[in-house]
Formats: C-alpha cells, sequence, structure tokens
C-alpha cells in the first residue's frame, strides 16, 4: 500500500562549480594572480563538483587503504593496496600542477596562488589524497639545500603526470614525496629522536653522501610514496635525509611497514608505522641541521593546511546553505527565518576570512615575503585549523538529524576537520612558535605590523585591537607571554584576519567581521549570536557566500 510521497527533501549537492562559485577565490586570482590560469581553476571546479568525483571521495573512505607486509611467497613487499578512486583523485591533483610544480615556475609568476587556489577547490571534494600532495609540494623547499639532490628529484615532483607504480628513479617519470618526523618517544619533540643514521661510503643511490638508517618512525604518511624527507641522528646531531622507496638498482629499501593509523578521518589515506632496518638514504643539506633543514618543508606544509581547513569551512558553509534554501520548515524555507540567517551569515563571515587568509599567505609566497609568511603562516596554522571544527559542527547541525548521516557529506567533513589542527604541531606547538618567531625574529613582526597598518582608518575597532599588538609582542619572551600564548595568537590571527577582509572584501562582509570578532558584546560564545548587523548586510553575505 502507497502510504506517502516523498516531499520537501534536499537534492544532492552535486554539479556545482566549486571555483567559480566562490567570490572570495575568483578575487584572489584576479588580485593576486595570472588570469590566465581562470580556464585551468574553471575545469578543475566544475570536475570538483561532479557526480563522479563525489563518488570517488565516498569509494575511497569506503574502501579504506589495505597493508600487505608479505607476498604469497613469504618475500616481504610492504605495500598498501588502495581503491581505483584513490588512485582517480590522486590523477587529478597531480595533472593539475597541485604538487611541487610552482616551484619550478618563475618568481612573481602567481604560480603558487594558482596551486593554493586549485588545492583549495580540490580538496573541498576530498581532504584525505591531498596529504601526499601537500607533502610533495612542500618537499622541493628542503631539497633546496642540496641542490644535486634538487636537480634530480625536483622535476620529477613537479610533473603533471602520476604513476603510482613502485618503481627505481630511473624508471620513474614522476613522483611523490612523504615524510617521517615524529617517533613513539618524542612526538613534537624531534630532537629526542632516536633513529640513527650511519654514513656509509658509496651505496646504491646517486645524488649525494649515503647512511644507512636504523630505527622507526611513528607517523609516517603516503607510505607507497617514491621517496621520503626523514630526520635521524648523527654524531653531530638531528640530520635530515631523503629516502627512497626503491633503490637505483631495482630493489627495495628496507623500510618495514608495522601497521596501518585507525584514525578518527582522513581514511582515504593510509599513515603507518614503520621500522627501517639499514634503510639507505641520502644526506639533505648539513648534518646535525635536520631541523633547520625540514622547517623549510614543514612550513609549506602549515601553509597547506590553512588551505586545507579554509576548504572544509568552505565545503561545509556551502553544503549548510544548500540544504537551508532547499528546505522549508515553519511555514518558510529556512534560509528565509532570521534565526538561520544569523548562523548561516556568521559562518560565511569565518570561510571568508579564513580563506582570504590563506590565499594571501599563498601569495606572500609568490611575493618572496619570506619574513611575513614565517609569521603569519604559525598564525593561520593556530588560529584557522582550529576554528574549523566548531564550524564544521555547526554547519553539521544546520541539517539537523541529516547532518549526521553519512550520505549528505557533513558526517565525514567533521571527522577531517580537528585534522589539521594537530598535523605539523598542535596548538600548544603552534602557539609557542609564534611567540619565537615574535621574539627572534623582529623582521617578521615588522611585516606583520606594515600589513596590519595598511587597514588603518577604516574602523575604529579594529585600530584599537591593531593598537593592542605591540604590546603583545613585548610578552612574547616572557612567563606571562607563554601563559597566555594562545590569547595573544588569537588576537594576532584575528586582528589580521580583519585587516585583510577591510582591504579586499565587501563592506559588508569586513564590517560584520569586526563587529562579530573584535566589538565587546558584538558575539556570544556560539555561531549565530552576530549582532547590529543590518538586514541588507545579511543579505549582501548570504547572497556573496552563495555565488
Amino acid at each position: 500500500m502507497h502510504t506517502h510521497d516523498v516531499v520537501n527533501q534536499v537534492p544532492d549537492f552535486v554539479g556545482h562549480n566549486l571555483y567559480t562559485s566562490n567570490a572570495a577565490a575568483t578575487e584572489a586570482l584576479e588580485r593576486w594572480g595570472d588570469p590566465a590560469d581562470a580556464s585551468d581553476l574553471t575545469a578543475l571546479g566544475a570536475l570538483a563538483g561532479s557526480v563522479e568525483t563525489q563518488a570517488w571521495a565516498d569509494d575511497a573512505h569506503r574502501d579504506t587503504p589495505r597493508l600487505r607486509t608479505h607476498d604469497r611467497t613469504g618475500a616481504r613487499v610492504d605495500e598498501v593496496e588502495y581503491d581505483r578512486s584513490y588512485h582517480d583523485l590522486m590523477r587529478v591533483a597531480v595533472g593539475h600542477g597541485l604538487t611541487a610544480e610552482p616551484w619550478t615556475r618563475p618568481a612573481g609568476s602567481g604560480a603558487h596562488l594558482r596551486r593554493a587556489l586549485g588545492f583549495m577547490t580540490w580538496s573541498r571534494a576530498e581532504a584525505g589524497h591531498l596529504c601526499p600532495v601537500s607533502m610533495t609540494y612542500a618537499a622541493a623547499p628542503a631539497l633546496s639545500s642540496s641542490p644535486d639532490l634538487a636537480a634530480r628529484w625536483l622535476p620529477r615532483l613537479a610533473s603533471r603526470d602520476y604513476d603510482p607504480v613502485l618503481a627505481p628513479f630511473s624508471a620513474k617519470g614522476s613522483a611523490i614525496a612523504g615524510m617521517g618526523m615524529t617517533e613513539k618517544q618524542g612526538g613534537s619533540d624531534v630532537r629526542a629522536n632516536v633513529t640513527r643514521a650511519t654514513a656509509i661510503a658509496g651505496g646504491p643511490i646517486a645524488g649525494g653522501d649515503t647512511y644507512q638508517l636504523t630505527g622507526h618512525k611513528w607517523f609516517f604518511s603516503a607510505p607507497m610514496s617514491d621517496v621520503f624527507l626523514v630526520l635521524a641522528t648523527t654524531d653531530s646531531g638531528v640530520t635530515c635525509f631523503l629516502v627512497p622507496r626503491m633503490l637505483d638498482d631495482g630493489t627495495r629499501n628496507a623500510l618495514r611497514l608495522q601497521r596501518l593509523k585507525d584514525k578518527l578521518g582522513n581514511r582515504s589515506n593510509a599513515s603507518s608505522e614503520v621500522e627501517f632496518e639499514g634503510a639507505w638514504a641520502v644526506r639533505v643539506g648539513e648534518e646535525g641541521r635536520g631541523i633547520r633543514t625540514i622547517i623549510e618543508m614543514v612550513s609549506s606544509t602549515r601553509l597547506d593546511c590553512v588551505l586545507g581547513s579554509s576548504a572544509t569551512m568552505r565545503e561545509a558553509l556551502s553544503r549548510a546553505m544548500h540544504h537551508a534554501r532547499h528546505r522549508s520548515a515553519f511555514g518558510a524555507n529556512l534560509i528565509e527565518q532570521p534565526l538561520m540567517r544569523n548562523v548561516l551569515a556568521d559562518l560565511a563571515l569565518e570561510a571568508e576570512a579564513a580563506e582570504v587568509l590563506g590565499l594571501r599567505l599563498a601569495h606572500a609566497v609568490d611575493a618572496g615575503e619570506v619574513e611575513f609568511a614565517r609569521l603569519a603562516v604559525a598564525l593561520g596554522k593556530f588560529w584557522v585549523c582550529k576554528r574549523a571544527a566548531p564550524m564544521v559542527a555547526e554547519s553539521l547541525e544546520c541539517l539537523g538529524g541529516a547532518g549526521y548521516v553519512e550520505e549528505n557529506g557533513l558526517a565525514r567533513l567533521y571527522r577531517e576537520a580537528p585534522l589539521n589542527s594537530i598535523w605539523e604541531g598542535s596548538g600548544n606547538v603552534g602557539a609557542l612558535d609564534v611567540l619565537r618567531a615574535m621574539t627572534r625574529e623582529p623582521a617578521s613582526v615588522a611585516a606583520l605590523d606594515k600589513e596590519l597598518s595598511q587597514a588603518r582608518g577604516h574602523d575604529r575597532r579594529l585600530d584599537h585591537a591593531i593598537d593592542l599588538v605591540p604590546g603583545l609582542v613585548a610578552t612574547a619572551g616572557t612567563n606571562v607571554g607563554q601563559w597566555q600564548a594562545r590569547r595573544v595568537v588569537e588576537h594576532l590571527a584575528v586582528t589580521l584576519q580583519a585587516a585583510l577582509l577591510t582591504q579586499h572584501s565587501p563592506t559588508a562582509v569586513s564590517g560584520a567581521f569586526i563587529a562579530g570578532r573584535l566589538d565587546s558584546g558584538g558575539h556570544g560564545a556560539t555561531f549565530g549570536t552576530l549582532n547590529d548587523i543590518g538586514a541588507a548586510e545579511v543579505t549582501e553575505i548570504l547572497d556573496r557566500a552563495w555565488a
């Protein structure tokens, strides 16, 4: 017997161009980039929102990576098997130049901004596979300390051809990079690493001085990568090494995968524990200077943490708005109801502030603004990644019970949301890193002050927030500064976001953000508590968020 008709249900969130519908992204390209890149980004945006890509993302999380330590004869192979969908996602990411290509382009070409826009857009489709994509991008600046290695590996790391087959260097036209720093006894304190490196004359790897590594790594992400940057200890101290998966003679390097991590989210991407049993490696940079060498990689992956979290926030907002535009309750569509408009406008402000900051950081890389990037990337890594989890949670709640169901997309975003806040240094590590930059690198503080000063005179509340910065900087090197490190970083980050929105976004957006974030009493403890925002401004914010 027929019991009811299915009505008032929301259509699938597919068929949208995830680049052209994002005003903050398209405006950033117009402002800082090369207009010729628009066509490639538009094509990527259409693919990211397609039915086919959404199916790939679902399959990659449903059929997760599997570890195979031995073949049928009992020989060690130490391989991770992925669903085909994972390789489909990787092929698009690599094919659109989201790995190390920008480092091969001329300075000032806007290549890092183009790549950041592509990374944000494609991350909205599925975030897990972008972990190795990010590490491949970030390996390039670390390798620059060893020109012979850079000349050997960078063309492959920058290739647009994806080749997942394990093969020696001579047989590979492209390569994916991973990294290994964390050990079980040390965590973020990589100076406590116990993996040992012993110099060996000769060896089956070209490109520099060879060593053999013995030890372990507690987190070894993307273990099927072609090459890894790894920290190990010599008599001179912690040193950085390049460790290939396959040796030049075609044999497998001694990387013994122990198990895959059973993670909260990011489940399409394999993260492993590994033992090095005399694994061959080539030194990168000077002995004993490994942390300084690999920090170049960390800085770039931290930038991608900001971009990735921004993408997660934008996707969560878009899905919440899509639902609110199609679902009715109590006599009207949700998008028309005042309290829901408050929530969605508040979420839209948070998403745009995150995106504009992340894209400004990518432009800083293009422009060679090393001092500004040093401090601002650390600020963005702490704050934007912290804001992702509560924002995704609120977006999920906009769907009610439907948001808690896997097939509506928000549940996966919710599991993904905390990751970037943890990766490359969790909150305390990041906050203390900001303090170190403020005390040891005064040029970075001057660069931040220059950026903030460009927004002076537009709003008294922002001016007041900028006026507080020198006092916070003065406390950075004290015990009080450490105690209040999170408050300091939060103030600097929100003030920087407000300054960037004032310069680059419509007045409705910047004014509402300042009112909600810098005006005492202008915002409550949850999203949806904006105060003193006019109806016309709310409409402009929501229309912009649904471009």
